[in-house]
């Protein structure tokens, strides 16, 4: 089957989660789902900024060590670190050992924390930039959107930092804020039964 993977169970996936073992319980149960849990989102907007000019196994694989170091993305933690802080994570082999990245997620966490002041919360700000799913062009054809560049625009704005438009259709995707699995894989139609039940937030 063309841009398929056929996962042990013999049913067709997205064709990217076929290149390394984790990827496929990863895929089957959380990319694409709908999101509106503040530090999941706040979680993910670390780890793909975190990717950035890396692989997404990478990422992954060092995500429980993340958690760890990060307290788990608790942004109201997280916002109060400081140089000693950095200087532990800077000595973290468990993650990416990256001071600009590092410095990024605590400023981010004290954005987070103004997001939450102005708009209630981060779900109901980042799922306004939803777009029409009529739309969307076919699965997995795009790296950006017109909402993916509004929303890096938006967020740059409020002085959120490693976060560009193709970082913020990733998060996108992964989010449940477009179904972008393909049309063979097995997990488009639950992805598309969790959006539509799914409640946004406002």
């Amino acid at each position: 089957m063309a841009n398929a993977f056929i996962a042990p169970d013999g049913h067709p996936r997205c064709q990217w989660c076929g290149g390394a073992a984790e990827f496929l319980p990863y895929h089957d149960h959380e990319w694409g789902f709908p999101v509106d849990d503040d530090q999941r989102l706040f979680e993910k907007l670390c780890l793909e900024s975190f990717q950035s000019g890396l692989s997404w196994r990478t990422i992954l694989n060092k995500r429980e060590n993340f958690r760890a170091a990060f307290h788990h993305f608790d942004f109201n933690k997280v916002a109060g670190f400081d140089e000693e802080d950095v200087q532990r994570l800077l000595q973290d082999a468990g993650i990416i050992r990256h001071r600009g990245k590092i410095e990024a997620t605590i400023n981010n966490a004290r954005c987070a924390q103004e997001m939450v002041v102005q708009e209630g919360s981060l779900a109901a700000f980042f799922w306004r930039y939803e777009p029409d799913s009529a739309s969307l062009p076919a699965p997995q054809t795009q790296t950006t959107s017109p909402e993916s560049i509004a929303l890096a625009k938006d967020l740059k704005k409020r002085g959120w930092k490693f976060f560009g438009p193709t970082t913020a259709f990733a998060f996108m995707q992964a989010m449940g804020l477009i179904n972008d699995h393909s049309l063979n894989c097995i997990t488009r139609e639950r992805v598309e039964q969790a959006r539509a039940a799914f409640q946004r937030p406002s």
